[in-house]
Formats: C-alpha cells, sequence, structure tokens
C-alpha cells in the first residue's frame, strides 16, 4: 500500500457521460462512492485512477488534465488521501472485472451529492459539474 507521511495514497474518478455521473457502491455495498483505490507502486496517479474506473465500474475513458481536487477519510486505520480526477467516460462495458462486487448507477450531479459521505468529495463534484 502506498504511504507517505502517515497517509494512504488512493486516486479516484468522477465518470461523467452525457450529463450524468457515475457511482459503484463500496465493496461492503453499504454506501454509494466514486471508483477510486491505492495507487500502487510504479503507477501515476492517473493510471490508478483509470484502472480503478475500469476495475470497479466498467468504465474507459479521459481524464482532464490536472486534478480535480483530492480529500482525505479514514480506513484501514489510517487515512487514506484522494486525488480525484474528471473523466469523460467513452466506452461503458457491461461485464468488468468486479462486476458482482458493486452496483454501478449513472445519476444527475444533484443526485450523486445527495448520495455521496464525504463533504470535501461532494465539493469537487460541484466544481467538476459547474464548469
Amino acid at each position: 500500500m502506498a504511504k507517505t507521511s502517515q497517509h494512504i495514497l488512493q486516486a479516484g474518478a468522477i465518470p461523467l457521460h452525457r450529463g450524468k455521473v457515475c457511482l459503484v457502491t463500496s465493496s461492503s455495498r453499504k454506501r454509494w462512492v466514486i471508483p477510486k483505490g491505492v495507487i500502487d507502486p510504479g503507477f501515476t496517479a492517473k493510471e490508478a485512477a483509470l484502472q480503478e474506473a475500469w476495475e470497479e465500474a466498467g468504465l474507459t475513458g479521459e481524464l482532464r488534465y490536472r486534478s480535480a481536487g483530492s480529500y482525505v477519510y479514514e480506513k484501514w486505520g489510517g487515512t487514506c488521501h484522494v486525488t480525484v480526477y474528471e473523466m469523460r467516460v467513452t466506452d461503458i462495458a457491461d461485464d468488468w472485472p468486479e462486476v458482482d462486487l458493486r452496483d454501478r448507477i449513472w445519476v444527475a450531479p444533484v443526485k450523486a451529492l445527495q448520495l455521496l459521505d464525504e463533504p470535501e468529495l461532494r465539493d469537487i463534484l460541484r466544481a467538476v459539474t459547474a464548469r
């Protein structure tokens, strides 16, 4: 697990397609989240964000050049620091690596704001969808 200064480094994507946001269930299926995960050694944050979007949601696409922001949350007894990228989805698969582990939904940005728990992530989503 990539760690720096007591933070677990993660990357995630806010997938956008036709004015909707894609959310997936957490691994416990108890809440809605964006596709995200640990940045493995040898990977950049952007590469990790694209990989997580594929594995967790079956999505491929392009990330904006710069990150949309970052947020922190507690997990695994530590603090996860997530770098978030806006993703323009170009392909949506019917089958993907975690299709049996997660649900995927497409919702309007206002609904996504209601479903996400992390206030900092909601702020990032507001900024991304205000463009």
